[in-house]
């Protein structure tokens, strides 16, 4: 057990009066934060954490005792080692907003499921609560890395956009008049008081649903600030995909909430609420890519797609300020990557890569997805164990020709061009949101050498992209030699 995980039963038995009966790891959240569930014998489950950044951490504590001290529901403390980076807080089930959106889904992708919206109803009448009550009690010296979202916090933000997104996608701009069109969207920014709490990342997989009521978790990067950031962050959560009048609904919920808890002229927040959601979207593209171009974790270049549209969409309705480099940027990425995004209405969402081997005397497969495939390797100039007796009634699938065909050198020269090609190719359809990839191995009999890359490939592809659905097919199966 390591120190982390032994000095957190030492918090669950001084709460408790025994060690757990059981630690299980948690999913991770693409933070550098660990979690565990920590059980005892009693019934008690609670969840452990572990937080490597002190000053992080110490945020979180506080808020959480301001918020919980007021009512707001967020997680209890039941102990806590700063020294460490260790704590333990109440459990609060696995679901969160977004896990529950797409389960309503899954029964019926061609609407946003009316129970769904009255959860995000339910969302945006506590949000006020935490915007204004909160800041009426959070002691916002705690506050990390910055007290505020002030003019350096905007430019930090719009800058992560330029360096992990713009860039890394190879999207072209102007340097210079980008950073002036920084400056016209941060001084109409800084236009609106910036006076209530502000909780940074307020988004479908930082609220848990616990039985049908909003839980809310992951605020210690919260700091002071308007309350159109928050809303402009639930509104235009990438891959929610949510409805305009969808959007709009929970909006006009949002503002009557907030009514209540201080003045609100409508018009001009709506005004100003347009350049929020647009330095949100690119404070997430910048995360999305550093996380998948710079760290090589696709599933973040997902979101990308619903971003692209939702910023595509944002350009078409017009930009609230004159930021004309900024208004091309935006139009490039649209064009390159909104296409893979629908407009709230979806079925189950991620890449299919069908992989295949055939024969050429039956001719190239069928294309039954519908755009033409992507590869087809033809591998007949590599050499042939059907030749050779003790390997013509083998296939592909047996580890004699497996052995076989690693042995010569220019297998494994041809396998690390296949691996370059669809590694590259796979990396693009998650990028831009495409659904379906064709890869096809041919050989002379359709037996051995393309069985043999068929399955390779798809072993590669599972290992590397867990969250892409592999489907192999040996065409000539049913003809191979016995």
């Amino acid at each position: 057990m390591t120190l982390v995980q032994n000095r957190l039963t030492d918090l669950f038995e001084r709460r408790f009066g025994e060690p757990p009966g059981a630690i299980v790891d948690l999913a991770g959240d693409g933070s550098s934060r660990s979690y565990w569930r920590l059980t005892g014998s009693g019934g008690e489950s609670v969840v452990g954490a572990f937080g490597p950044d002190h000053e992080e951490n110490e945020a979180f504590f506080s808020f959480t005792h301001a918020f919980h001290g007021i009512g707001l529901p967020v997680p209890e403390l039941f102990g806590t080692d700063p020294e460490v980076g260790v704590w333990l807080e109440e459990d609060l089930g696995d679901t969160t907003l977004f896990q529950a959106l797409t389960a309503a889904r899954d029964q019926d992708p061609s609407r946003f499921p009316a129970s769904i919206v009255e959860l995000y109803r339910g969302v945006v009448e506590l949000l006020p609560r935490f915007q204004v009550e909160g800041a009426a009690v959070v002691d916002f010296s705690r506050c990390y890395p910055r007290s505020a979202f002030d003019r350096r916090s905007m430019l930090w933000d719009l800058n992560y956009f330029k360096y992990h997104f713009l860039k890394l996608a190879q999207i072209p701009f102007s340097e210079a008049r980008l950073e002036e069109d920084f400056h016209t969207l941060t001084e109409y920014l800084l236009e609106v008081p910036g006076d209530g709490f502000l909780y940074r990342d307020f988004q479908s997989r930082n609220i848990l649903v616990q039985e049908g009521r909003p839980r809310f978790i992951d605020y210690q990067g919260g700091r002071r600030g308007p309350p159109h950031y928050d809303i402009a962050s639930l509104l235009y959560d990438a891959k929610v995909d949510m409805p305009e009048a969808v959007r709009e609904d929970v909006l006009d919920h949002y503002l009557q909430a907030l009514a209540q808890h201080m003045e609100v002229d409508e018009a001009d927040f709506r005004a100003h609420l347009r350049g929020y959601v647009l330095i949100r979207i690119m404070q997430a593209m910048g995360a999305y890519g550093y996380r998948g171009f710079f760290e090589r974790k696709p599933r973040f270049l997902q979101s990308v797609p619903f971003a692209a549209a939702n910023l595509g969409r944002i350009v078409e309705a017009g930009l609230p300020v004159d930021v004309p480099e900024m208004e091309q940027a935006f139009r490039r990425i649209a064009d390159a990557w909104g296409a893979g995004a629908g407009s709230g209405v979806r079925g189950k969402e991620g890449l299919s890569v069908r992989i295949r081997s055939f024969s050429y005397a039956g001719g190239y497969p069928e294309d039954r997805d519908g755009h033409g495939g992507g590869y087809v390797f033809d591998c007949r100039g590599l050499p042939n164990p059907g030749r050779l007796r003790e390997y013509r009634s083998r296939s592909g699938l047996d580890d004699d020709v497996v052995a076989y065909l690693e042995d010569a050198p220019e297998v494994e020269a041809f396998w690390s061009h296949v691996q370059a090609l669809a590694d590259a190719h796979v990396d693009d359809y998650l990028r831009r949101g495409f659904d379906h990839l064709s890869i096809s191995f041919g050989c002379t009999g359709g037996q051995h050498r393309s069985v043999y890359f068929a399955e390779r490939l798809a072993k590669q592809l599972r290992d590397r992209y867990p969250n892409v659905s592999i489907h192999v097919e040996h065409r000539e199966r049913a003809r191979w030699t016995r």
